[in-house]
């Protein structure tokens, strides 16, 4: 049996055929449409180093099954620059070291970038390291990532203000 599926990802429409309907959007991202960004680390939703956004929540996208996804549109690390200019946040990551090894960087960004859209970054480094929980650095790069999120958060809403003027 085959299941056709249309998503959007990272702006573009994709028309995909599953011969297997437990196939999950980790391994749909991945193995079908070689952007291996999102990483596999713990494949149960423990590490958040699969994290993408789906209709801009953030996602473990090895617990949600692709067939369950349709007409969804999927954001991952691939599709968060414009060209070769980065987004606030991989910019903040670079600016205040929140990475080390780089393996959960990219569901750390994600995961940023869903906070900051949520609307619940605000300015407390207690909040946002509760909000980020969910996401593991086995490096312990904790504080550096913190900060980004913060100095993006920042950015980000200057930005919005001085484009609103």
């Amino acid at each position: 049996m085959t299941f056709r599926l249309t998503l959007t990802v990272n702006g573009e429409p994709r028309a995909i055929e599953l011969d297997d309907p437990r196939v999950t959007l980790l391994d749909l991202l991945r193995e079908r449409l070689d952007l291996t960004g999102s990483k596999k680390g713990c494949d149960r939703g423990q590490c958040g180093a699969c994290t993408v956004l789906v209709d801009g929540r953030r996602v473990n996208s090895c617990l949600a099954l692709a067939v369950s996804l349709e007409g969804a549109d999927i954001l991952t690390i691939e599709g968060l620059a414009q060209g070769d200019a980065l987004h606030p946040v991989q910019s903040a990551f670079i600016d205040h070291d929140g990475f080390q090894c780089g393996f959960c960087t990219p569901g750390q960004i994600m995961s940023a970038v869903g906070l900051i859209r949520e609307g619940h970054a605000g300015d407390d480094p207690e909040r946002v390291r509760e909000a980020m929980s969910g996401n593991l650095c086995r490096c312990g790069a904790y504080i550096g990532i913190t900060q980004a999120v913060l100095d993006a958060q920042a950015r980000m809403a200057g930005s919005a203000q001085g484009g609103a003027a």
